[in-house]
């Protein structure tokens, strides 16, 4: 009897562990799979037809403690316009054990962490970019009433390898009173390298301050950095015998009140390009990336005006004339009208306005000695500019519009190295009928006027989204204007999704236009393709 009691305590307590084990587990399984086709107007620009991206990922959560693995697969090759790094690799990617009690926390193995906004030090994943720059190390934490500090030592993150640099950084956030805090940290890389030149150290070193006000509706923040000494380095060479410091300079200021908000921001970047191996410098895959430098411009989800994209211009480059960094400004404002000041419908308008600029610094370049100077608030030559004005209308229960005109000017020579200089005008129109209740059609037309670069496109989509669960959309960007009749070319896409909760699948077939993605103001290039795409992800 004592042992049948004991055999039914043991199944019960086996049940209700495992019960909590399940309660505290969750995992996720995400790939991307593209078969490549050729076509009459696209080669298929690499030499695998079948290419697929696989993240499956383990979490643990036990009061105080988790834990959590990611496993990775690229078979046989990465998706185009990722680092060939990750090419017919599987793996362990990530792994970390964390523990974390009132004030106090403590994480080792891979770990993600920012300090501010990212602009000295952003650990970070982004799988639609390929970027996964994870610490290898440990990361501590520890709040002291208005103090919170937090510190960390690792190796970063290079596909499956870590960086031969080692970065090490310390973070103090200090609550001065209801409306004012401050933010401080300094962010160290230290790498060996073989230097005659004495005034030459391993460690580079990024020291950081920020102020932020906030009253009411009105919000602001000042950050400074100071990049110390760091060598030159050009198409991976390193230049020991040229050393140069980088400085940051960062100023936002916002206001908002219930239907409207304004939001300003200047920066000023010289030499703040940072990585964990100084050869890095300047990778097209933000590969060992120890900063987080957005481009400060209004990320568009309309196909046409993603054409002519700005990246951040933070590098101290002597080739093609010369160029140290970038100074500029973004501000963004909206209104809503209220139902008492009604605008054009009697149910809802918004007005949107944006406009980004964006220079190089004011400098001047030595090229044969590879020495510049540069006037700290002085604007150089224009890089990109952006004005757009966006108006939502609610016409009615069931339907309401999108009207979008964007004006650019890309300076595709200074940015991209040639090109010549571009103006474009956008106007994109997007209208959404609910039909029923659990269903919308969505159609977006958009036209590009330009008598630069590769004149005029136009392009469209219609999507129709049903029982909240699926969607199919078919679209087309056309390049009609090319002055060469070969690349005058439709860049269809055909597919299918369905979601329900957290798990989704996608199937879409068509032609990729080459060029930049970017998300967030970070960008990576991918080249011209055509293929059939199958997505899912699934979460437990």
């Amino acid at each position: 009897m004592k042992a049948f009691h004991f055999f039914i305590i043991f199944c019960f307590g086996t049940q209700i562990a495992y019960s909590q084990f399940i309660d505290n587990f969750s995992a996720g399984l995400e790939s991307t799979m593209t078969y490549y086709a050729d076509d009459d107007k696209i080669i298929n620009p690499g030499d695998t037809d079948f290419r697929s991206n696989t993240y499956l990922r383990f979490n643990y959560f036990n009061n105080e403690f988790s834990a959590n693995i990611q496993l990775e697969s690229y078979i046989e090759e990465a998706l185009l316009g990722y680092s060939p790094v990750f090419n017919e690799k599987i793996g362990l990617s990530l792994f970390s054990l964390a523990y974390k009690k009132k004030n106090f926390s403590i994480e080792a193995g891979y770990f993600f962490d920012q300090f501010s906004e990212g602009l000295s030090y952003r650990s970070w994943e982004d799988r639609q970019l390929g970027l996964n720059n994870a610490l290898l190390g440990a990361n501590l934490s520890y709040q002291f009433k208005s103090l919170r500090l937090s510190g960390f030592a690792g190796k970063q993150k290079n596909g499956f390898d870590l960086s031969d640099g080692t970065l090490m950084g310390l973070n103090g956030f200090l609550n001065l009173t209801k409306k004012l805090d401050l933010d401080f940290s300094i962010v160290s890389r230290f790498q060996e390298f073989e230097s005659d030149n004495p005034d030459f150290s391993e460690f580079t070193n990024l020291y950081s301050l920020k102020g932020i006000y906030t009253s009411g509706s009105f919000y602001s923040h000042l950050e400074y950095i100071h990049k110390g000494n760091d060598a030159l380095v050009e198409l991976g060479n390193v230049f020991d015998s040229r050393l140069f410091t980088g400085n940051a300079l960062s100023l936002n200021l916002g206001y908002f009140k219930s239907g409207f908000g304004i939001d300003g921001t200047f920066r000023r970047l010289e030499n703040m390009a940072f990585y964990t191996d100084r050869e890095a410098y300047g990778n097209i895959y933000n590969e060992l990336i120890v900063n987080y430098i957005p481009a400060l411009t209004k990320q568009h989800n309309v196909g046409l005006s993603n054409i002519y994209v700005y990246q951040a211009q933070a590098q101290l480059s002597f080739l093609s004339g010369g160029k140290s960094g970038e100074i500029g400004q973004q501000i963004d404002a909206y209104y809503k009208f209220s139902k008492q000041k009604r605008f054009l419908t009697k149910y809802q308008t918004v007005l949107a306005i944006n406009y980004s600029s964006w220079f190089g610094l004011k400098a001047s370049y030595d090229l044969e000695n590879r020495r510049y100077s540069s006037e700290f608030l002085a604007y150089g030559e224009q890089y990109y500019s952006d004005l757009n004005f966006e108006i939502k209308n609610q016409w009615s229960v069931n339907w309401k519009t999108r009207l979008l005109w964007i004006n650019q000017y890309y300076n595709k020579s200074s940015v991209e190295g040639n090109g010549g200089k571009v103006n474009t005008n956008i106007i994109a129109m997007d209208s959404y009928l609910t039909v029923g209740s659990r269903n919308e059609l969505r159609i977006q037309g958009e036209h590009l006027w330009t008598k630069d670069d590769a004149k005029n496109w136009a392009g469209g989509l219609i999507e129709y989204s049903f029982l909240q669960k699926f969607s199919i959309y078919a679209s087309d960007l056309y390049n009609y204007g090319n002055d060469i009749d070969a690349e005058r070319i439709h860049y269809y896409n055909a597919g299918a999704t369905y979601r329900k909760g957290k798990t989704r699948f996608s199937l879409n077939y068509g032609r990729q236009r080459g060029g930049l993605i970017c998300i967030g103001g970070v960008c990576r290039f991918v080249p011209k393709s055509n293929g059939l795409t199958f997505g899912m992800n699934l979460y437990l």
